[in-house]
């Protein structure tokens, strides 16, 4: 009996410590700039070098097997504890703490760090006419089909993943802050779970990966690809991933994934000037080629057939999510990447 308490204790113990050093750091990086910006740029990148690529070495994702073993691990524990109440309440305490601590020294930090459009002096445009993103959408529809015409299948998953992996390096030498060391994007084996949640991608904080949905339509992915990758850099606001994602892709060697940031890009602008000028929004729709238009019926029909519950639930918690960690538009994160990309092609145009 003494043996099963001193156990407990020592998991309670255990947790309290993992939970108290998870507030500690979380406090220092919502009241110090400098501290956040110290962890993203030392700490956090000796994780990726070091976990990160140890993670990297398995082909398939570590969280999603993590996530199928669950409900194993919760039995295992129930029988292994049955007679022992306080044992399984310091058990299922210690992993809750040990999740929170991952949580916040892999992700939860870097929320409040340096943001990419900070560190290259970025300015979103915060005012913009109608004409501002007509522009801009006209300026993307070429650029769609110039690279449709261009776009080949890649022959397997594995030349498709390393791409990002250039893509995101490519990147890299043009901005400091994205230099380095990248695993490979993993595909989600049983990607259905995905989709009916209406989620292209995730990184998993918990074992340092990017995973992305491969049932989505084709041209999602290269562009879901870089967005993940990105937050292995620290760069963890929604907008300023799908930003970099962006970047990574026009400025890939392979038409396929200029093809996809571009269109992603163009879905993204449509929506906005769609709410401003429908009339000139429907013209520039017309424009596109024939494959963009293809992928972009296919696109809706696909997210549309997963419209439900589940996935209203997942845009909820992903709204509680965003706000939670300082995003406070929530999911309309999102939609911050066209003004973004107006203050970007507004300087380099």
């Amino acid at each position: 009996m003494r043996n099963k308490t001193d156990i407990s204790i020592k998991l309670f113990s255990a947790g309290l410590l993992l939970l108290l050093a998870a507030a500690a750091l979380l406090f220092a990086a919502v009241h110090s700039e400098a501290f956040s910006a110290f962890y993203a740029r030392h700490i956090y990148s000796f994780l990726i070098g070091s976990f990160g690529r140890l993670s990297g070495l398995f082909p398939f994702s570590l969280s999603e097997i993590i996530i199928y073993c669950t409900p194993l691990a919760v039995i295992g524990s129930i029988i292994r504890f049955r007679h022992d109440p306080a044992g399984f309440s310091a058990w299922i305490f210690f992993i809750i703490s040990l999740l929170a601590f991952l949580f916040v020294s892999c992700c939860g930090i870097n929320y409040h760090s340096e943001s990419f459009t900070e560190n290259i002096g970025l300015e979103a445009a915060e005012e913009y006419s109608a004409e501002d993103i007509a522009g801009l959408l006209s300026y993307l529809t070429d650029k769609v089909n110039e690279n449709a015409g261009a776009f080949s299948d890649f022959p397997s998953p594995q030349a498709e993943r390393e791409k990002g992996r250039e893509a995101m390096r490519k990147l890299g030498e043009s901005y400091a802050a994205l230099s380095g060391y990248y695993p490979y994007p993993k595909p989600m084996l049983i990607s259905y779970f995905m989709s009916v949640q209406q989620l292209c991608g995730i990184y998993s904080p918990f074992t340092l990966e990017a995973v992305y949905n491969r049932d989505m339509p084709d041209y999602n992915i290269p562009h879901s690809m870089c967005h993940e990758l990105s937050h292995l850099k620290g760069f963890m606001r929604e907008e300023e991933a799908n930003f970099i994602g962006f970047l990574a892709c026009i400025g890939s060697d392979d038409a396929s994934f200029r093809y996809s940031g571009y269109l992603t890009a163009w879905v993204y602008a449509g929506n906005a000037l769609s709410g401003e000028d429908p009339e000139g929004y429907a013209g520039l729709r017309r424009s596109l080629c024939q494959r963009a238009d293809k992928d972009l019926e296919y696109n809706n029909a696909f997210w549309h057939s997963f419209d439900g519950p589940v996935s209203e639930a997942q845009t909820e918690i992903n709204d509680a999510y965003l706000k939670a960690n300082g995003q406070a538009k929530g999911v309309k994160s999102y939609d911050y990447f066209v003004e973004l990309m107006l203050a970007y092609f507004q300087q380099s145009l």
